[in-house]
């Protein structure tokens, strides 16, 4: 066998010491035992990765088997999307593919042999008189009056409810073990019910269908299975699952083993719970790229590896813990980073016109397609992709302001700027529509500046990403977001839904260069100075383009240790912090977390310990949050001036910090940023005072981070005031209602779960300005009449 890697979890480390026992004859056989009752979701691609991850690596197999058991709530649809996804991760079952339905004369026969030795009878009980009798934690239950029936008797039962003689939930066999056992789940569990339904593969030939807890722990006996892996729930089972294989006819001897599950703040994970999502229209289906589910991610555009990468990244133990869901989206933008090819897109189009660039003419551009000196894992990429330029052209709106505010650098009049890979230019005129609306720029641009670089060796502070008008491809695209907006969805109310974020989908209608035309839907891109974006295996048709955001540009979960500057957005002319080596050199920090990260600052550093303990002695912070904001010395420094600064609830701030500043903040240190403290803290003072919503606070806190200013003066200059104008709202609410009558009517009749769909498209009509409390009295009111 080949020299392996070290073990890095327990279970590899219960793995090498079986090998090197000998213990089941040096096999190793896992298996994905997935119910084909939904589609998958981020937590089973964790133990997909686990399960096949350990049979690849110890020289074993893994199989894929679906405990079928539930003839009610399981379809072919289901078990065709698991078998996608599981492939869509990268791995292959071959020839093992299983059904629990496979063993059910196998799983019948062990039942009758467990009546035959007086270990299993038939109850006749209703479901709730057992639930009753089963006791409770300080009380042992109360036997079956049919408990003690004869194994004759049992046998002949067990036959009837075969052959269908007898109703639904008229009878059930459960196995005889302790009615006052310590463990309730050992108090004579149930075994088989009647479930006269249709089956998804045996279709009706049978009308009793084995339980979970039989079922399963049998079936890994019958595929000889060795290393039966479950999440930490099933830890109480354990005894059940050894109970069955011990009593039963099988020769195999399989042992349950459990890690803990994934759990990812912001998302829910119950299969209960994103089922009511799509049934109630909360989301587009299974596969909206909102949803946890693969199919989801699938569509998002998440990489498989980017999931691999984040199983191994988070690791398997035996504590449950909460993941910070951050974590996820650096996995997918580390792997993004160091595969996709940068084109130019503009989310909400501001016109240009060139005025002293010759009318009529167009030229094109040779753009490079990956960033200079930046391999792509570890191999020199090469490559540009033609881009026309003319006379019109659109920027981003974001990037210009009439009256530019302090530290401003990019577009306003009279302020010259670099239109990337093109030519320096310089704003001369606005023109506004009769609202008082800019809707386009007269600019010059200087010829001698093509490639962005000045002969007389002048700066320039900005860069701008545009797109001509010439040959600009219209697209439709979708700013996804996190779903929920609390960390622990339905933590105050008992209900996720509460907690739904109203602008988890923003959609815009922009521009993306021509470049992009001949590609096939499912394809990755870095919109450059935007973010990841990946065009629609659904939607997306040739004329009618359509590109979901994957994630951010900028890091929300870890900054790496190497702050050495990436050249990669670097342009002639433009300076940029160097580099101690080669990026094809550097050593990447994917073994140490960022958690490690923090831990090792502190220990090497007693002053941001002693900060650390204070955060959470003093402020009354809790551990998480004092481990955030105290990992390193910048951000505890950055903190304290906020803190200096701030008259609100100094945990308000502290979750503002952890939870918006932090993912805004990306890769960039605290103390090279342009603003400071008190402006960070002048942030969410606006907040707080209604003058923003925490919508446009994410966009004037975008800005501060690239380019500094005064809070105050890049609201008025971004337009970001929050729409208070009730009058204003009321329009906006009414054309909501209007367009959505349907919805309406629904939600009129009883499905009050619908308000937060309303609350959604209010926010996005009025494009994320108006006041969500004022939102959301307007519309109570107005669904009322």
């Amino acid at each position: 066998m080949s020299e392996r890697e070290p073990p890095r979890n327990f279970l590899e480390q219960i793995v090498e010491g079986h090998l090197a026992q000998g213990t089941h004859g040096g096999r190793v056989v896992t298996r994905f035992p997935p119910e084909p009752n939904g589609y998958l979701h981020i937590g089973h691609a964790k133990s997909i990765c686990l399960n096949f991850g350990i049979a690849q690596k110890y020289g074993g197999v893994c199989h894929l088997r679906f405990d079928d058991t539930n003839p009610l709530a399981e379809e072919t649809e289901f078990v065709e999307s698991i078998q996608d996804d599981v492939r869509w991760l990268g791995f292959e079952w071959g020839e093992h593919r299983f059904f629990a339905s496979d063993y059910y004369e196998r799983l019948y026969q062990l039942a009758v042999g467990l009546i035959e030795k007086g270990l299993a009878y038939v109850d006749d009980q209703t479901v709730e008189q057992i639930r009753v009798n089963r006791g409770t934690l300080t009380e042992p239950g109360t036997p079956s009056p049919w408990r003690d029936r004869t194994v004759a008797e049992n046998l002949a039962l067990f036959a009837g409810m075969r052959a269908g003689e007898f109703a639904d939930g008229s009878k059930v066999l459960r196995a005889r073990i302790d009615m006052a056992a310590r463990n309730i789940l050992m108090r004579d569990p149930l075994m088989y019910r009647i479930r006269h339904a249709h089956h998804h593969r045996t279709g009706d030939d049978w009308c009793i269908y084995p339980m979970y807890d039989f079922a399963h722990g049998l079936s890994d006996a019958i595929e000889d299975i060795t290393h039966s892996i479950c999440t930490l729930e099933f830890e109480n089972n354990r005894e059940l699952y050894d109970w069955f294989v011990e009593h039963a006819d099988v020769a195999a001897r399989p042992r349950q083993y459990e890690f803990a599950r994934l759990n990812l703040d912001y998302t829910v994970m119950s299969k209960r719970k994103l089922r009511q999502l799509v049934e109630e229209g909360h989301v587009a289906g299974w596969d909206d790229p909102r949803m946890p589910t693969v199919a989801g991610m699938r569509r998002r555009g998440f990489t498989p590896a980017s999931l691999r990468n984040f199983a191994e990244m988070v690791g398997v133990t035996k504590a449950n813990t909460v993941i910070d869901i951050g974590r996820l989206e650096y996995a997918i933008r580390d792997d993004l980073n160091h595969t996709v090819s940068r084109v130019m897109a503009v989310v909400d189009p501001l016109e240009v016109v060139i005025t002293n660039y010759p009318e009529g003419q167009t030229e094109t551009l040779d753009c490079a397609l990956y960033p200079h000196d930046h391999p792509m894992h570890g191999q020199p990429t090469e490559g540009s992709r033609p881009v026309p330029f003319g006379r019109t052209l659109y920027i981003d709106r974001s990037d210009f302001a009439e009256a530019a505010p302090k530290g401003w650098k990019r577009l306003a009049p009279g302020v010259e700027v670099r239109l990337r890979y093109a030519y320096f230019v310089t704003c001369h005129k606005v023109i506004k529509d009769a609202d008082g609306h800019v809707v386009r720029l007269e600019c010059t641009y200087d010829p001698e500046t093509r490639g962005g670089a000045a002969p007389d060796g002048r700066k320039v502070k900005g860069t701008l990403h545009w797109v001509a008008a010439h040959g600009a491809l219209p697209a439709e695209l979708r700013i996804y977001d996190r779903l929920f907006s609390e960390p622990t969805p339905g933590a105050r109310t008992g209900d996720p839904l509460d907690d739904l974020n109203p602008e988890s989908l923003v959609v815009k209608r922009g521009f993306i260069e021509p470049s992009v035309a001949a590609h096939p839907a499912g394809t990755r891109y870095q919109f450059e100075r935007t973010g990841y974006f990946v065009s629609d295996t659904t939607d997306s048709k040739p004329g009618a383009l359509v590109f979901n955001r994957i994630v951010t540009l900028r890091d929300t979960w870890a900054k790496l240790q190497d702050k050495a500057a990436d050249a990669a957005d670097a342009l002639p002319g433009e300076a940029t912090e160097p580099s101690a080596a080669p990026k094809a050199q550097k050593a990447r920090p994917a073994k140490r977390t960022k958690a490690q990260i923090r831990t090792h600052n502190r220990a090497a550093d007693p002053a941001l310990e002693a900060r650390f303990q204070a955060y959470q002695a003093a402020l009354g912070l809790d551990e998480d949050t004092a481990d955030l904001l105290a990992g390193e010395a910048d951000m505890a420094d950055l903190f304290d001036a906020a803190r200096a600064s701030y008259a609100g609830d100094v945990a308000g701030l502290a979750k503002w910090f952890v939870n918006d500043l932090s993912g805004a903040l990306g890769d960039r240190a605290p103390a090279e940023l342009p603003t400071d403290g008190a402006a960070l803290a002048r942030v969410l003072t606006l907040v707080d005072e209604g003058t923003v919503t925490s919508r446009a606070s994410k966009d004037l806190l975008e800005v501060l981070l690239r380019d500094g200013g005064d809070p105050d003066g890049l609201v008025a200059a971004l337009g970001l005031e929050a729409v208070a104008d009730t009058d204003a709202l009321a329009d906006a609410i009414a054309g909501v209602l209007a367009k959505h009558g349907a919805m309406v009517e629904r939600f009129r009749g009883g499905e009050q779960k619908l308000f937060g769909f309303f609350i959604g498209q209010v926010m996005q009509a009025t494009g994320g300005a108006a006041d969500p409390k004022a939102v959301r009295d307007l519309l109570t009111a107005a669904l009322k009449g």
